[in-house]
């Protein structure tokens, strides 16, 4: 028999805009009578606080991390884990840690997953966490209480974060409303620049719409961000959860297909993204209130982005 209330423990993914996408998924299990207790990288904690879940913070190291994950696991009386990542090392971590996870069938893990699901062809990366989930709650005996992610990722924000957010405005002077631009993307994607050339120019356009604009970069990416918005206001780096809130006051959110781009669409902001190299029909933005511009292969010119950016500001 399963426990009233039985814990599972849900090792995320390990990049930001994969645990915003996440989201549908948690809310899946939760919504199937469970407690989670997520665990993942120490940034995670900031970006899910208004969630309400207990967390995790994981190394990356196996040994070390099953080590986290085993004391979880007695404090909180987990047996199960769903885990998110493809790689072979999370699940060997909640192997070593006691746990029975489930997850997608990827990396040559099979052998440690208890509940070994097929990965799905051809899903958006909402839909691939989400069908893990789905599959993990059946093979635990659980019947999935939906059939498909909401279009909506309801990232939840604290009052805490919402007033630091608006603090760090107010004391940078920036007027409203203001437009908040991320300008780069990490890593490459088959060996191309995952940023869109032209950021330099959205400065002087959204000031003619009477839009600020801001920017708010890690503190790896100030000089790279000046750099690319010298007529920006730079905040000073901000935890994720303050970040995401900054998110939710701007008029306008422009970004690549990147982390950023995720964080706005869990807060429901209105946005742009700007796609050139990956294919938004895997890794877009999952929001209704989102505007994608160009296609895998082809970047933007500057009046579509300017097109797409008049037709967002008009509630079109």
């Amino acid at each position: 028999m399963k426990p009233a209330c039985e814990t599972v423990v849900v090792r995320l993914p390990n990049h930001v805009g994969d645990v915003c996408m996440a989201l549908p998924a948690l809310r899946l299990l939760t919504g199937a009578g469970l407690s989670v207790v997520i665990a993942g990288k120490p940034w995670a904690q900031s970006l899910l606080a208004g969630m309400g879940w207990d967390f995790v913070a994981l190394e990356g190291r196996v040994w070390a991390d099953a080590q986290r994950l085993r004391a979880a696991a007695r404090t909180h009386e987990a047996r199960r884990a769903l885990v998110l990542p493809n790689s072979l090392g999370s699940a060997l971590a909640c192997r070593l840690a006691g746990l029975s996870p489930a997850g997608l069938d990827t990396d040559a893990r099979g052998l440690l997953l208890a509940v070994r699901l097929p990965a799905p062809r051809a899903a958006h990366e909402v839909e691939r966490f989400f069908t893990a989930a789905r599959g993990a709650l059946r093979g635990w005996g659980y019947p999935p209480p939906a059939d498909q992610p909401l279009l909506r990722l309801g990232l939840k924000l604290t009052d805490d974060d919402r007033a630091t957010a608006r603090a760090a405005l107010a004391a940078a002077g920036v007027p409203r409303p203001f437009a908040l631009l991320a300008p780069l993307a990490r890593g490459t994607h088959h060996g191309q620049a995952k940023h869109w050339p032209h950021f330099g120019v959205l400065p002087r356009l959204l000031a003619e719409r009477g839009l600020a604009t801001v920017a708010a970069p890690p503190s790896d990416e100030v000089a790279a961000t000046r750099a690319a918005l010298p007529d920006a206001v730079l905040l000073p780096p901000l935890p994720l959860g303050v970040f995401a809130a900054l998110a939710a006051e701007a008029a306008l959110v422009i970004a690549n297909d990147s982390g950023t781009s995720h964080v706005a669409a869990a807060v429901g902001a209105p946005q742009v993204t700007i796609v050139g190299v990956t294919d938004p029909a895997r890794t877009g933005p999952w929001s209704p209130a989102a505007t994608v511009v160009g296609r895998e292969g082809a970047w933007p010119t500057v009046d579509q982005v300017t097109v797409a950016i008049d037709a967002k500001l008009a509630g079109t």
